[in-house]
């Protein structure tokens, strides 16, 4: 072990000077048991190989079913090369493993599901059944193994979401069977139900999560974030009531990381380098988000949070402490400058990790060179020159599971849930292992089998442990077998949290008709207990009864629960202000932009799109801010081509820490739902973006293999015409013509009458000029539009050509296009009528050809 270490620090400092030597020692894949010597742990903690290759290699996902047997999603197409060649191909797979002795040692394995496409997600429901999602689409699958020989022989949709794009790493993760019954999964603005008849699905918030999804013993959930270099976010609250990350809830120093070795491999470049030690200094790929919530493992450990840093070859701890309601994470280690567990085995990458019904924890291990998807590693990218220095993407086709156990840790029975009767089920629901409440609750579900009420209902009242009370509750929700008399018990119960979960559980019965349940949330947001106020306001925030900002107001300003001062600023800040500019369809469209932003590009833009600093960076900011942007504001073009190619290097003199990935994979209506969303939004007021727009620019970059730098944006947009260097004028209220080019979206242009042919603005350039485009945006008086033109130009007034003539309705943005031409006056003339609508623009802008 000394001799391994020493040849790592050896690595470590062969490149300590912030420039990389031309000449470094390889990194080479250490056998399971030379890795195993590699990890740095608290006293008495130890990590036990479960599994390695041959068996399986690039594992991501690690669930258990009833039975104890043990799934792995294995992502076998995933960076085999530098590139990402043949990542798309349908040769990933599933495997299942079993201890056929229930010793824990996993001697059977099995390929369950077979060619798949980079599978991400894993959910075992019945005997034999999984459920599974695939890369490039929302689909979920069914998979069934009808004759027990561990290898599905069955395959249907479970759950029909369609086809969806994006980065692997901007994909939803996740499928977690939550407390509240409800499946959820990262990215997604929805969650999914089970039910006898199929899943339901419901609108929730957006919840800013990535590589992983899990869940307290109070059933919140908890998501971690990577690319904003956040780490943990969106645990205040569940997701169904609104995305909530207030300021306080890290400690100081919380995103600093500690690791144990490093090769300068992170996509931030130096910035990100802690000297002279070339490690990790910040959160840039937090994983696998777990609360612990076994009962093998020490005490201090429960309802701890724990998450895998691959790019760090770490494992984050993280304590929760309560501020009234408000929760704060800080690691335990800081102030030795640690971490619970590190590696020196630079292949070492804990992507997820999992209570097992064991009552320990397992961590799944990609183990590999390289763990950034090829968008990081392209040409010309800092990140791409380490990994061929290091020859890291050489490492590949391995893979590891481990089990954190203790010297205190013993034996535990492997469970047979599927042989149990429902009634030996239910007796599961107090087990001090939360697996074992999950499980049992989910499979008791399913089975529909409603001899068991009356157990349930008993254990609800009479149990002396909390937990069962509150599964058995919880339970009976899933079964649709609520009694409002026995929520109404619950919400006088002596554990606070059987009254908060009581409010949560009655929010089923209330949207079923029972509106009674509004006197009883009101009065429960007088509890003694801070958590139980919460939840009262916030189910009444989310059924949103007549007058329910009328009780949830004044509770939130009289509060004196500290934790209330930010998490109040959630529930009663006003609607988005931007909304009453757009009709419903048009919101809808925005609904979907926000939801993108909120999820995807806030964690680095900022959720008031003013940029992120860089976690432990002071000054050092991950991406440039939206609000007020050039690119955004200007040319269309210029967000799109930035969202299909990319873009890399300082941005307006500044070197930003983030890397800007190709967003093609998405579909034109998710690139112009964003686009537009971000464009009329954050005090931008520029015009809107068509998915016809988006398919257009994809058709013509079709040939552009490589990210943009900023001056080649800008040289390959046309450029806008200064609204100095033009004078306008027009056939109808001719004062307030100057009005279209202020530069003011909130200002317009009208005819102040209704519109008839032959009503026409015109517009005079300083100088004669070669240009390309017309643009009326009308955007905020969406009905004003022409209804059909003529676009004619002349260089001197006399002489003019007709360029563009349409008819018909053309929508909020008239953007005409033409081959480059010469011109000094330019003419729209309006051919069509309404008996509506004025003919106005709010903002117009011409385009000047590039040559």
């Amino acid at each position: 072990m000394k001799s391994h270490y020493l040849a790592i620090l050896l690595l470590v400092s062969s490149s300590a000077s912030g420039q990389e030597s031309a000449h470094v020692a390889p990194v080479h894949a250490q056998t399971p048991e030379d890795e195993s010597n590699s990890f740095l742990l608290p006293l008495g903690y130890k990590m036990q190989l479960v599994l390695s290759e041959p068996e399986i290699a690039e594992p991501v996902v690690t669930a258990f079913d009833g039975d104890g047997r043990m799934f792995v999603a294995e992502m076998r197409t995933y960076m085999q090369d530098i590139d990402g060649k043949g990542e798309k191909d349908e040769t990933s797979r599933i495997s299942l493993h079993i201890s056929t002795k229930g010793d824990g040692n996993y001697d059977k394995h099995t390929v369950f599901a077979d060619h798949l496409k980079l599978p991400r997600m894993i959910l075992p429901l019945g005997k034999g059944q999984l459920l599974v999602n695939q890369s490039d689409t929302s689909d979920i699958e069914l998979f069934t193994d009808t004759n027990d020989d561990g290898v599905a022989d069955k395959r249907e949709i479970w759950f029909k979401g369609g086809p969806r794009g994006g980065n692997m790493e901007h994909q939803p993760s996740g499928l977690i069977w939550a407390l509240d019954n409800g499946i959820y999964t990262t990215y997604n603005t929805y969650r999914l139900r089970w039910t006898p008849q199929g899943p339901e699905k419901e609108d929730i918030s957006p919840n800013g999560g990535q590589w992983g999804l899990n869940q307290d013993n109070n059933g919140n959930l908890y998501f971690v974030n990577a690319s904003g270099e956040q780490g943990p976010n969106t645990f205040q609250v569940p997701p169904v009531y609104g995305n909530f990350n207030p300021r306080r809830q890290f400690a100081d120093g919380f995103r600093e990381l500690f690791p144990a070795a490093g090769v300068r491999d992170f996509q931030g470049g130096p910035g990100r380098v802690r000297e002279p030690q070339g490690t990790l200094n910040g959160f840039t790929s937090g994983a696998g988000i777990e609360v612990y919530r076994g009962d093998q493992l020490p005490a201090e450990l429960l309802g701890d949070v724990f998450f895998g840093e691959p790019v760090g070859r770490l494992v984050r701890r993280a304590k929760v402490a309560l501020d009234g309601t408000l929760k704060q994470l800080s690691n335990p280690y800081q102030s030795k400058k640690s971490e619970f567990l590190r590696s020196t085995d630079l292949c070492f990458r804990p992507v997820n990790l999992t209570n097992a019904p064991d009552g320990t924890l397992y961590i799944t291990d990609m183990y590999r060179g390289i763990i950034q998807e090829a968008s990081w590693v392209n040409e010309g990218s800092y990140l791409r020159k380490v990994v061929q220095q290091y020859q890291l993407d050489q490492i590949i086709g391995r893979g590891r599971i481990w089990r954190l156990v203790h010297e205190s840790s013993k034996p535990t029975a492997q469970p047979r849930m599927y042989e149990e009767t429902s009634s030996q089920l239910v007796e599961h629901l107090g087990h001090p292992n939360g697996w074992w409440r999950d499980t049992a609750q989910r499979l008791l579900i399913i089975r529909q089998d409603f001899s068991v009420v009356p157990l349930l209902e008993n254990m609800v009242r009479d149990d002396a442990n909390p937990f069962a009370r509150l599964h058995a509750l919880w339970t009976l929700q899933g079964l649709n077998r609520l009694k409002p008399e026995l929520v109404r018990e619950k919400m006088a119960d002596d554990d606070p949290r059987l009254r908060a979960n009581a409010i949560r559980v009655c929010e089923s019965l209330y949207r079923s008709g029972d509106t009674s349940f509004q006197a009883d949330i009101v009065r429960l947001s007088k509890d003694p207990d801070p958590s139980v106020v919460l939840q009262s306001l916030l189910t009444a925030k989310y059924l949103a009864w007549p007058g329910h900002m009328d009780f949830i107001t004044p509770v939130v300003v009289n509060s004196k629960d500290p934790g209330m001062d930010e998490l109040g600023s959630y529930l009663i800040l006003p609607p988005d202000r931007d909304n009453h500019e757009f009709n419903d369809q048009e919101r809808a469209f925005l609904k979907k932009g926000a939801a993108i932003f909120s999820t995807l590009c806030a964690s680095c833009h900022g959720t008031d799109a003013k940029e992120v600093e860089v976690a432990g960076v002071k000054g050092a900011m991950i991406a440039p801010p939206l609000a007020g942007s050039a690119t955004i504001n200007g040319h269309p073009n210029g967000g799109i081509d930035v969202l299909l190619k990319g873009i890399q290097g300082p941005i307006g003199g500044k070197t930003y820490e983030g890397l800007m990935i190709s967003m093609a994979d998405n579909d034109d209506e998710w690139i112009a739902s964003v686009l537009s969303y971000v464009r009329t939004h954050f005090g931008n007021s520029a015009s809107w973006i068509s998915p016809a727009d988006v398919a257009s620019e994809r058709k013509r970059l079709a040939n552009r293999k490589i990210p943009w730098t900023e001056s080649e944006l800008i040289e390959s947009l046309p450029q806008w015409v200064p609204s100095d260097q033009m004078t306008v004028t027009a056939s109808d209220a001719p004062e307030g013509a100057g009005l279209a080019i202020d530069g003011k979206m909130g200002s317009r242009y009208s005819t102040n009458r209704f519109m008839r042919p032959g009503m026409w603005f015109g517009i005079e350039l300083k100088q004669p000029t070669r240009i390309s485009g017309v643009m009326l945006d009308t955007t905020p008086s969406s009905n004003d539009f022409p209804r059909g033109y003529r676009l004619e130009v002349s260089t001197d007034g006399n002489d003019w050509s007709e360029i563009s003539k349409v008819t018909g309705n053309q929508g909020p943005v008239t953007d005409i296009q033409f081959a480059p031409t010469l011109a000094k006056k330019i003419r729209i003339t309006q051919l069509g009528s309404s008996d509506s609508f004025y003919w106005s623009i709010h903002e117009l802008h011409v385009s000047e050809a590039r040559d």
